[in-house]
């Protein structure tokens, strides 16, 4: 493995492109699948010119590739590969790449694969996703008037201890031998998030009923900029945007209604466990503790009073309540479960109003409700204001917390003395964010980020946690 300057990586992108290029693997129902291929490996490193600090790049593609987002596994069971989603291959579907070798290998080859539907299991090396079924309920439609498809969404077991062991071998065989079809979706069960529970017996699918069709505005903000961020990012972090008009925009985005339900793996029976009134996202399971769901009030930005962001219930159904009790003018978002009892949050502090408070990243105990907040930092933004945290995950063992800025930067607390330090810079925000995720060994940090090609395409990166 060689080391490249920060200067020469767009090289290596453009020769990584021709190399994707020249092995792109056949579209779905060519006469050979591209299920196990194995693509040219794109691994090699930087040297962080702010910190000094060696980066590992695993992806250095312009087709884009994103991880899962920090609520779920990035890495499998074994430890040594690294899960995302790409366009190189054509279409959206699921690859992995191994940490030490660089070897990447598809995993899906399908035109429907949901690529955002990834959970990993964490005891064994299995995936589970969705492929198939009607596109997205648009906002406004009910589940009368929600599209059909021909092909039926499912959710898919898929054995990568055998495929990978094949591709690597280079004996692959038809992608039917590595996968299993856990159920066949009814058509009122197809939209949102999808977590696998601790016991890794049963599939939680957060379901969207309905939502208000958004007004033009906020249709525009699907859009990105001449630099490519996002409209409703430039909106969420407007500093002349009063608190009024900010409550009021996110009140009407989180209107909905959703549901969760529950799936068998074994029997693929499929049973209730709650319905809301309100836009439900960002759901995931407990991973330490079976029968626990974590899900949000999700409005695009702030929950304005008196409604609270971060809920709890049971599998059962039972048991619904909010985590944190959030204050009128905290911006509470970004949760993610960091061991049995606990919980990561951001609380934050990217406009002037919201600095008249603690802000930052925050732990808050699942049982007690006891809150503590872990750290801030300052950035001086182009539009006046502090930044500051913006996404954050914590390590299995309790002893971190990293968490990303409005600027590209990542950083890691360590939870015993509260020191911050600085990992690595420049990361962009664009297309999409870092969401950085620690290693289950705790000792590393995963992140997709646009520092390569100027924000035009993401690549999967790793940086190690400080040995103090």
């Amino acid at each position: 493995m060689q080391k490249f300057p920060l200067i020469s990586a767009f090289f290596k992108i453009a020769l990584s492109a021709v190399a994707c290029a020249l092995v792109a693997p056949l579209t779905h129902g060519a006469a050979s699948s591209a299920v196990g291929k194995r693509y040219p490996s794109e691994k090699h490193t930087l040297v962080d010119r702010v910190t000094g600090r060696t980066v590992t790049v695993l992806t250095a593609s312009s087709f884009s590739d994103s991880k899962p987002y920090q609520t779920h596994d990035t890495w499998t069971s074994d430890g040594k590969w690294i899960i995302f989603r790409s366009q190189r291959a054509g279409s959206g579907q699921i690859f992995v790449v191994n940490e030490v070798t660089g070897d990447i290998v598809q995993l899906t080859d399908n035109p429907v694969t949901d690529s955002g539907s990834i959970n990993l299991s964490r005891k064994e090396m299995k995936l589970f996703y969705k492929r198939g079924g009607p596109p997205p309920r648009r906002p406004g439609a009910t589940e009368d008037g929600a599209a059909k498809d021909q092909q039926p969404a499912q959710v898919v077991e898929l054995n990568l201890d055998t495929l990978l062991a094949d591709s690597l071998a280079g004996q692959v065989k038809a992608p039917e031998t590595y996968e299993r079809v856990v159920v066949t979706l009814p058509d009122d069960a197809q939209g949102g998030g999808f977590a696998l529970d601790a016991d890794e017996k049963t599939l939680y699918w957060n379901v969207s009923l309905w939502r208000p069709a958004p007004p033009p505005r906020q249709q525009a903000e699907t859009a990105r900029d001449a630099k490519g961020n996002r409209a409703i990012d430039n909106r969420n972090t407007d500093p002349t945007e009063t608190r009024e008009a900010a409550r009021q925009r996110f009140t009407e985005a989180g209107k909905g209604k959703s549901a969760i339900r529950a799936i068998d793996i074994a029997t693929g029976k499929i049973r209730d466990v709650i319905t809301v009134d309100l836009r439900m996202g960002h759901m995931q399971a407990n991973p330490w503790t079976p029968g626990e769901i974590i899900y949000c009030h999700e409005t695009g930005g702030d929950v304005p009073p008196p409604f609270n962001r971060i809920w709890a219930v049971n599998a059962d159904g039972t048991n619904n309540r909010p985590v944190y009790a959030e204050l009128p003018d905290e911006w509470v978002t970004h949760e993610t479960v960091a061991g049995p009892d606990e919980l990561l949050f951001n609380i934050m502090g990217h406009l002037p109003y919201l600095r008249e408070h603690g802000t930052g990243i925050a732990v808050v105990n699942l049982r007690t409700r006891e809150m503590k907040l872990l750290g801030q930092v300052e950035e001086d933004m182009p539009n006046g204001t502090k930044g500051g945290f913006w996404h954050c995950n914590g390590s299995a063992d309790g002893r971190w917390a990293v968490g990303d800025t409005f600027l590209g930067s990542v950083y890691a607390i360590n939870r015993e003395t509260g020191k911050r330090t600085l990992l690595t810079t420049g990361h962009k925000m664009r297309p999409d964010h870092t969401h950085p995720i620690v290693s289950p060994d705790s000792k590393r940090v995963a992140i997709q980020s646009g520092l390569l090609t100027d924000g035009k395409a993401l690549n999967i990166m790793v940086v190690s946690l400080p040995e103090e």
